[in-house]
C-alpha cells in the first residue's frame, strides 16, 4: 500500500472512530474528529504496533475514550482487509479500560461507546489498576506532583508482566520554550473547564528516563509534538526486570 494509500485509509479510521460520539453531541464530535485527525500520537500508536493484538489496555486520563473507540475501529478496519499493508499487526481482539477523572468526559465515553469501553470516573491517584499488559497515559502526569507521578508510575509497574508496556507521553521541561507553552495552553483548557488554573510538576527529560529505568524499564523516546511548538515526547517503556529502591526524587 503506498503512503497515499495509507493516508486515506488513516482518514478512513478517523472518521469511524468519530462518528460514533454523534450520540453525545456535536462538541464531543467535533472534539474526536480533530483530536485524532491532528495530534500525530494516535497514528503512531497503529503504525508502529504499539498497542499488540489480543491484549489488555488500561487507559489512564482517557478522556472520553478516543482510544478505544480508535482500537475498534482498527479492529474492524482489518478484519475487512482495510488494513495498511506496511503499518504493524492490526490490534484486533484488544480489551481496552479506561480512568477519567471528569465525569463529563465519562458520560460522553459512555454515550459514544457503550459496552466498547470498560470506563470508570475516578482520580488515577487512588484508582485500582487492574494486571494489564499495556498502559497508555497520554499528556497527563504532569496535571500531579512529582511524588503522586512516581506512586502512580510504581503501580503501573506492579500492574504489568514482564514483558509488559508502558505508552507515556510527557513534556520534556529541559525544552523551556516547548515546556512552557504546552503548560500555557494546558492552562486554559483547565480553566475552560472549570477546573482553575491549577499548578504543572514537570520534569527533564533525563530524569524520566532514571524514573523509569528505576522501576525496571527499558525505555525509548522519540519526538511526539507533531510540528507544534510543545516539547512532547513519547516514551515506550517495557519491563524488563524488578523494580529497584529509587534514589532522590530529582
Amino acid at each position: 500500500m503506498s503512503a497515499a494509500e495509507a493516508a486515506v485509509a488513516w482518514r478512513a479510521l478517523v472518521t469511524a472512530a468519530s462518528d460514533p460520539y454523534q450520540r453525545a453531541g456535536r462538541f464531543a464530535w467535533h472534539f474526536a474528529r480533530g483530536k485524532l485527525r491532528w495530534d500525530p500520537v494516535f497514528g503512531h500508536l497503529l503504525a508502529r504496533g504499539l498497542i499488540a493484538p489480543r491484549s489488555r489496555v488500561l487507559d489512564i486520563g482517557c478522556g472520553q475514550g478516543l482510544l478505544a473507540s480508535l482500537l475498534a475501529a482498527a479492529a474492524k478496519a482489518a478484519r475487512q482487509g482495510r488494513w495498511p499493508s506496511g503499518w504493524a499487526e492490526a490490534p484486533v481482539d484488544v480489551r481496552v479500560s479506561g480512568i477519567e477523572l471528569l465525569a463529563r468526559d465519562v458520560d460522553r465515553a459512555r454515550q459514544a461507546l457503550g459496552a466498547r469501553i470498560d470506563i470508570v470516573c475516578a482520580d488515577m491517584r487512588t484508582a485500582e489498576f487492574a494486571p494489564v499488559d499495556t498502559v497508555v497515559i497520554l499528556d497527563v502526569l504532569h496535571y500531579v506532583s512529582i511524588a503522586e507521578q512516581d506512586a502512580v508510575l510504581a503501580r503501573v509497574r506492579a500492574a504489568l508482566p514482564i514483558g509488559g508496556r508502558l505508552v507515556l507521553r510527557i513534556g520534556d521541561a529541559a525544552s523551556r520554550r516547548g515546556f512552557a507553552a504546552s503548560s500555557g495552553v494546558d492552562r486554559i483548557v483547565t480553566l475552560l473547564r472549570g477546573q482553575g488554573f491549577g499548578r504543572h510538576a514537570g520534569r527533564t527529560l533525563a530524569a524520566w528516563n532514571e524514573r523509569l529505568a528505576e522501576l525496571g524499564f527499558a525505555v525509548a523516546s522519540e519526538p511526539m509534538h507533531g510540528g507544534t511548538p510543545f516539547a512532547n515526547v513519547l516514551l515506550v517503556a517495557t519491563v524488563e526486570r524488578a523494580a529497584r529502591s529509587p534514589g532522590p526524587t530529582p
